[in-house]
């Protein structure tokens, strides 16, 4: 834990100071947030501190959670009970991390920022300074969600006064001057309101149908996958269980026997 606080403290630093100065310049500039202030109608601005105050702390749940760090060579039981559930004529056996020395269970990775292995391993994410993995997946698919209505709902602030409510002056300069802080934030929402949207996107197809990201981009060099077909998924039950089983179980699955029991040449 000392570790990723040390390694991630200047990411996380940068994020947080970040959302808030966007946030205090819409709350301090000419914008509906501040004229509702005026007004003394508190439920909008209250519901938009709340949901940023809500993106900031999934934000470092999911960058401080384990991913699903393997630091283990078994979850239950021993190596040899492990392998004696799997039918070797089918499943490829489980092969040991050249990095960490452990044995890796089907669809973990090791990462070289983190140094360990991660279960079911998506992603190492710059921006959270974290895996993405089993345990903080489905939390960080959240956290996008949460950040990206947080952003619409700045943009759709920040437009509205570029177009209606702009500081009028007499100069370019002086427009420039009163407003330009404004601009800014309508770039930055703007710029992170299409990738979160493209992230959320992207996340959600590969859970509809249960792949990672590193499993999409790699397939060819995966021992389990580089004999599948372009189009055949050994871990795919269909989207809505997929979705289910993402969301709503939390558990570890050892995801060797689901290979077996849908890849073609299993006994």
């Amino acid at each position: 834990m000392q570790n990723m606080f040390r390694t991630g403290f200047l990411v996380r630093a940068t994020h947080t100071l970040l959302t808030w100065v966007i946030t205090l310049i819409l709350f301090l500039h000419n914008t509906d947030l501040r004229k509702c202030e005026e007004r003394g109608e508190l439920l909008l601005p209250v519901l938009f501190f709340l949901l940023v105050v809500l993106s900031v702390l999934l934000y470092f749940a999911v960058s401080l959670m384990d991913p699903g760090f393997v630091l283990t060579d078994s979850v239950k039981g021993s190596n040899e009970e492990m392998e004696s559930m799997i039918p070797q004529s089918s499943t490829p056996r489980l092969r040991r991390c050249g990095y960490c020395l452990l044995q890796q269970p089907m669809r973990a990775k090791h990462c070289q920022t983190c140094k360990h292995c991660v279960r079911r391993f998506d992603h190492h994410c710059p921006w959270i300074e974290n895996c993405v993995g089993e345990r903080n997946h489905r939390w960080f698919i959240v956290y996008l969600l949460v950040q990206l209505l947080a952003l619409l709902w700045a943009l759709h602030i920040a437009l509205y006064v570029r177009v209606s409510g702009v500081s009028p002056s007499p100069t370019w300069v002086l427009w420039f001057r009163v407003n330009a802080f404004l601009l800014v934030v309508l770039v930055l929402v703007g710029v992170f309101s299409v990738v979160a949207g493209m992230l959320l996107g992207i996340h959600l197809y590969l859970v509809s149908i249960n792949c990672t990201t590193w499993e999409f981009m790699s397939r060819h060099r995966i021992a389990y996958l580089k004999n599948c077909g372009d189009e055949e998924n050994p871990f795919d039950r269909g989207v809505f269980c997929n979705l289910w089983d993402f969301f709503c179980i939390c558990r570890t699955v050892v995801w060797e026997k689901t290979y077996d029991r849908n890849t073609p040449n299993s006994v």
